[in-house]
């Protein structure tokens, strides 16, 4: 057997989305809406898979962070507060020669190999388009563009019951602001102290200028995001942590070490309401990009809300008995980016006996089924037996059942969509009370005894693998 990296690896990955059920074009009976998609049935599974294990991780087991779920419309006066309505923008341009809208700090960013930053004075990016001889993405001409503007990225809908009366209001471009407005509420109904944090998964939206590259960028996004309140004094300390614990999440759930780095903002690079920012870059085919961002947000955010609002933020510190306002470290992840990583990660063909073996070697609790339930042939007793069994497996653990086509084919279904372990039911099962479990990683068999299998199951020993069993 011989193991290779696929030449085309975005490509394949996208087909295999596409013909296993994980993820669909959007609207793609009416022609396609650009950059959209849908989640199919696996898609579905999968992504339950990592919002559940970060909830667990981020929430669940912390017992000073709360879960929470804020409102995807908010008050206008939110974003006026938190700066979004005024300077929540990108550098836009537009090609003279064939229209084409472009992001100009990331297309220097690709001419020049490197992170542009940008400039106080907006005719910097006009210069360096010129200087630099770039050319559009779509004409490839050069020496094309209108002067760059700035782009505001808030979605805009309106609310009200009829024409006269409706108003103007966004879709939230982030899930962050809906906590710091409820510290408050969730500092007293909770009676935290700090360091405490508010964590939530949510869509946002955004009017991005060029979005592409499958799930990586997206205008309509799930976020898993945890706003951390913590002492002033320790806020660097606690952004070294979160960091830290982003880090070994991605590891300990399947990402390769050698496909993830670390890189901390530039001082110009830093937003305006940040102290430090480090992201989380991963290794996408087209590319090292941010996977999850690490922010020190100090105390701008509730300040902000403070002064806008007129409403106290302040925390009582029982110990010194006076008021301070919290600082906060956000670690914010982009559901999509994430999953378009793990399925890029756990992406492998292999050559054997001569035969392609196409297989994604994703985590036991994040790929989309734990188990798959076989039977050899597609007659009773067999089926009978091998529907029993998964009947009762189902109860705990998240089970595929297949009958469709020789055993072989449908091993090999299972290993290219991630299934960690098939559960064969044979004739000798009918006489011996056990099964043939094979891992897909390895394709090693043994035999169990059924008993055994519901006793794992059951008591939802994690993890469930092969080497335990």
């Amino acid at each position: 057997m011989t193991l290779k990296r696929a030449s085309n690896l975005q490509e394949n990955v996208v087909a295999l989305c596409r013909r296993r059920g994980f993820i669909f074009p959007g609207s793609e009976l009416y022609g396609g809406l650009a950059n959209t998609f849908d989640y199919g049935p696996l898609g579905t599974l999968m992504k339950h898979n990592i919002q559940s294990c970060w909830s667990r991780e981020f929430i669940q087991k912390r017992f000073n962070c709360f879960a929470f779920d804020s409102s995807i419309l908010l008050h206008s006066d939110v974003w006026k507060a938190s700066g979004h309505a005024d300077s929540f923008t990108d550098p836009m341009s537009v090609c003279k020669e064939c229209n084409a809208r472009i992001r100009v700090d990331q297309l220097l960013s690709q001419k020049l190999g490197r992170e542009w930053s940008t400039p106080l004075d907006i005719t910097e990016f006009d210069k360096a388009l010129e200087r630099y001889n770039v050319a559009c993405p779509q004409c490839a001409k050069t020496h094309c563009f209108q002067s760059t503007k700035h782009f505001n990225l808030l979605f805009r809908t309106n609310m009200g019951a009829t024409d006269e009366t409706c108003e103007w209001i966004n879709l939230r471009p982030e899930t962050a602001q809906g906590a710091y407005i409820n510290f408050a509420n969730v500092q007293s109904s909770m009676r935290a102290k700090l360091p405490f944090g508010i964590g939530q998964i949510g869509k946002s939206f955004r009017n991005e200028i060029s979005p592409g590259q499958f799930l990586f960028r997206t205008r309509e996004f799930e976020q898993m995001e945890l706003q951390f309140f913590t002492f002033p004094s320790d806020s660097d300390e606690w952004m070294q942590y979160w960091t830290n614990e982003c880090m070994q999440f991605l590891t300990t759930h399947g990402i390769n070490q050698g496909n993830i780095r670390l890189r901390a903002h530039d001082q110009e690079e830093l937003a305006h309401y940040a102290r430090a920012t480090t992201d989380i870059e991963f290794h996408y085919p087209f590319g090292w990009k941010e996977l999850w961002g690490i922010a020190n947000r100090i105390d701008s955010d509730l300040l902000r809300h403070m002064q806008a609002s007129g409403k106290n933020l302040h925390y009582f510190d029982p110990v010194t008995q006076k008021e301070l306002v919290p600082h906060i470290i956000e670690p914010a992840l982009g559901l999509g980016r994430l999953m378009l990583a793990m399925l890029v990660d756990a992406y492998q063909e292999q050559v054997v006996l001569g035969r392609k073996r196409t297989l994604l070697r994703l985590h036991e609790e994040i790929a989309p089924y734990r188990l798959a339930v076989l039977p050899l042939l597609k007659k009773d007793p067999l089926m009978h037996l091998a529907e029993d069994l998964y009947n009762t497996l189902a109860t705990k653990l998240c089970v595929d059942y297949d009958i469709a086509g020789s055993i072989g084919r449908r091993y090999r279904r299972q290993d290219e969509i991630g299934t960690p372990l098939c559960i064969t039911v044979d004739f000798e099962t009918l006489d011996d009370n056990c099964v043939t479990v094979r891992d897909r990683d390895s394709m090693e068999q043994k035999r169990i005894s059924i008993d055994k299998l519901l006793t794992s199951a059951g008591v939802k020993q994690l993890p469930l693998n092969f080497k335990v069993l």
